[in-house]
């Protein structure tokens, strides 16, 4: 959970720039340390950013989308398939395909150039909080125990096969077995 500086647990908010322009990757560091936040690694690529990323442990990245040597979209992919954090892409392009490739690649929040100062440090926030929902939901799911379903299942010829229960076993392997089902025979069927 966040505090009022935007910090995830304790201590400032860590924070992955990767921008190619300098004087916007400077701009970035002045608004978010005026604020109270740590900008901890800094990037001109996708491939430094991913790298940074791994050696640097930011709590979230801020990356642009137009970078050299590998695009946002893909650096995103590839820091949130190795550690899962919170990643804001700023970029000029606010097309829906582009934003829907962002989102797929793992981007909590989107910010379109030129974006207002204003506009920032509340979307980093947003993103911390809605990741660490994410992660707590997922870790919920995760602790909740499996509980055994129960289907049945119609042949090609439409007559109705046993039912079946399928139940995950403490080794992670699934077992199958057919449901009994009591036979009741015509005259218990009429009586009410």
């Amino acid at each position: 959970m966040s505090n009022e500086t935007g910090s995830v647990g304790t201590g400032p908010l860590r924070i992955l720039i990767a921008e190619d322009q300098a004087i916007i990757r400077l701009d970035l560091r002045g608004i978010l340390e005026k604020h109270g936040l740590l900008v901890c690694a800094e990037a001109s690529n996708g491939e430094e950013a991913v790298e940074l990323a791994r050696t640097s442990h930011p709590d979230i990245a801020l990356l642009d989308m137009r970078m050299p040597k590998l695009d946002g979209i893909e650096a995103a992919r590839r820091m949130y398939a190795e550690r899962p954090i919170p990643i804001v892409m700023l970029t000029a392009f606010s097309d829906r395909a582009v934003v829907e490739k962002a989102i797929a690649a793992g981007v909590f929040a989107y910010l379109v150039k030129p974006f207002k100062e204003s506009d920032l440090v509340p979307a980093l926030r947003a993103a911390v909080v809605r990741h660490a929902e994410l992660l707590a939901a997922r870790r919920a799911v995760g602790e909740a125990p499996l509980r055994p379903v129960v289907i049945s299942v119609r042949s090609p010829s439409g007559n109705d096969w046993p039912p079946l229960r399928i139940e995950r076993t403490e080794d992670g392997g699934v077992d199958v077995q057919p449901v009994e089902v009591p036979m009741v025979d015509e005259q218990q069927r009429a009586q009410p």
